[in-house]
């Protein structure tokens, strides 16, 4: 630029020119371009040149005149002292009328055709508003200093969109500014990155903006991962993409899949244009699992799949991505004694199952693993007969009862009624003991209602059957007095077996209520039995009868002395009689 200029004036001459003295045309415009060669170029102009030689000192220029330029050698030396010219490179010079040249060459500068010639990229970048590049050179107080050709200085409110916490962060790197405030005379920039990336934000947004609609597929960056999805930067604008919207599968947390800085393709869910949201997704773009899922997993399919989560009631199990099926609690095994899912399975644990329904709306899959094997209720009449002993260990207890597991699958009742004879339980706790082991004898078996009745009493012989067998009314037995009621005396006859003697079968009672009973707990007694009631278990007893008859027997048995001793007197003195007789 500045050679044209220095070469345009001296063609306006040549137009204009006339022979002077005895030189004729031609001689004068050869004479006529060896002056303009001479011709300074103004101070402020830049002049490039092409390199000749490099001397120790100096390196020498073209400058399309008819003497060669100098610039001082340290002008083209790195910083760590390497020579960035050769011959033939093609540098930007100006004449530098202060400084010192060997003799016969012009003096040039290379820093200050370098220096003029930033201001002026400054000063059009500052007037058309264009971005240009700076390196941050350092942390300074306010904000950063930064190298657009010369030292600038950004405020630390212009470093970036959001605040800034370390600034140090961005020493060293090259980044995108504009220039807000210029004055060459003091030789003060001031840039801004936020303008630059408001700038650059606006234009990457009016380009996303014309392809942003439901439906859209677009490539965005992740900004940010949060617990409930990530945010996507497609340009300009950001989008959010929701955890139930990256995968099919399960995803526990966003970060599993996704990361800061990592570049995704996603569809555009919902789009509101006056609140610029936009609801993003990654797993639309694959087709939905759950399509024809009744085909793949037909009911009574045996399937394979991953446990990825347990929860009280049951597990579920991943058959595959975005696929999951529950295996409810009750559907694990035979058993009635599962407390929890944890007990069978675990997390990350593969495990075979069997399809037993499938909702192909609610996205539900009911899957079972006890029908693996077969049931044990269905062949439980071949192996047990009622009637029969079995053992098993007590599993549960409650007030009616306890339940013992005879095998895997199968547990049985004994009711609280079955578990002795002679005693009166009023809890299984007062015989058993949770985890014992026990036998038993089955008294029913309902394959229908899957229930097995159990007794415990019925190893031994029934005390009252035994007792009802060997005594009748009329009997006179012996008894103590274990417990008194309001209106008689309970007497126990044996081990588990008791009688009921009302206070009116004492001897001495008077029936007033405010006299003590007749008879006290502990006393012994023989009755004489007055009833009995096989069926109902009930035997009526009496001391007044067994005291009659006691007496009626002391009265036979006194008679029957006397009438002895009558006979015997009689015989007596017959015998005497008869000696007297015989002596007279």
């Amino acid at each position: 630029m500045a050679e044209n200029q220095s070469t345009s004036q001296p063609e306006e001459l040549k137009e204009t020119a006339e022979p002077v003295g005895d030189l004729n045309g031609s001689e004068y415009e050869h004479l006529l371009d060896d002056y303009t060669h001479f011709v300074p170029a103004a101070s402020n102009e830049i002049i490039q040149g092409r390199v000749l030689k490099v001397t120790a000192k100096d390196v020498i220029v073209d400058v399309g005149s008819k003497s060669e330029g100098s610039v001082p050698i340290a002008q083209f030396l790195s910083p760590s002292g390497e020579l960035t010219v050769k011959p033939g490179d093609v540098v930007d010079v100006m004449i530098d009328h202060g400084g010192e040249s060997p003799e016969g060459y012009i003096p040039l500068s290379h820093e200050k055709a370098s220096r003029l010639a930033v201001w002026e990229n400054l000063e059009k970048a500052y007037q058309e508003q264009l971005t240009i590049l700076g390196r941050v050179i350092s942390r300074v107080k306010g904000g950063l200093a930064v190298d657009v050709g010369i030292k600038a200085f950004m405020p630390g409110s212009q470093i970036d969109l959001r605040p800034v916490r370390n600034l140090d962060a961005f020493t060293g790197q090259d980044i995108p500014v504009k220039i807000i405030k210029l004055n060459r005379r003091r030789g003060n920039v001031v840039v801004s990155r936020k303008m630059a990336l408001e700038q650059e934000t606006a234009e990457r947004k009016a380009i996303t903006m014309e392809h942003l609609h439901p439906g859209a597929v677009l490539t965005g960056i992740i900004k940010n991962v949060t617990d409930y999805g990530a945010f996507v930067d497609l340009g300009g604008i950001d989008g959010l993409l929701h955890v139930t919207d990256i995968s099919w599968g399960r995803i526990g947390h966003p970060s599993e899949v996704l990361h800061p800085g990592e570049e995704v393709t996603v569809q555009v869910l919902k789009y509101d244009s006056e609140k610029d949201r936009v609801s993003l997704g990654i797993k639309q773009l694959t087709p939905d699992p759950w399509e024809a899922i009744e085909e793949r997993y037909p009911i009574g399919a045996r399937v394979v799949g991953r446990v990825v989560n347990i929860a009280d009631y049951g597990a579920f199990v991943e058959l595959e991505p975005g696929v999951e099926g529950l295996i409810h609690i009750s559907e694990m095994t035979w058993s009635r004694r599962m407390k929890h899912p944890s007990k069978v399975v675990k997390p990350g644990d593969t495990v075979e199952s069997v399809v037993l329904e499938v909702h192909p709306k609610e996205r539900r899959i009911s899957l079972g693993l006890k029908q693996l094997e077969p049931d044990p209720w269905t062949t439980i009449s071949q192996r047990y007969s009622v009637g029969s002993v079995v053992e098993g260990r007590v599993r549960n207890m409650t007030d009616f009862g306890s339940f013992i597991e005879i095998e895997e699958g199968i547990d049985g009742l004994v009711h609280v009624s079955d578990l002795s004879w002679t005693k009166r339980i009023k809890h299984p706790s007062e015989v058993l003991r949770k985890g014992s082991i026990v036998q038993a004898v089955i008294l029913a078996i309902d394959v229908a209602h899957k229930r097995l009745s159990l007794g415990i009493k019925q190893l031994q012989p029934d005390a009252w059957e035994t007792y009802f067998a060997g005594h009748n009314v009329n009997d006179i037995v012996h008894g103590r007095v274990c417990r008194l009621a309001g209106f008689g005396a309970f007497i126990e006859l044996t081990e588990g077996v008791e009688g009921l003697c009302h206070f009116s079968e004492i001897p001495g009672y008077t029936g007033r209520k405010s006299d003590p009973p007749p008879v006290a707990v502990g006393d012994e007694y023989d009755f004489k039995i007055i009833k009995m009631n096989e069926g109902e278990k009930k035997i009526g007893l009496s001391l007044k009868a067994a005291r009659d008859e006691e007496e009626r027997q002391r009265l036979g048995d006194y008679q029957r002395h006397a009438a002895a001793a009558t006979s015997s007197l009689e015989g007596f003195v017959g015998q005497r009689g008869s000696k007297a007789q015989s002596e007279n």
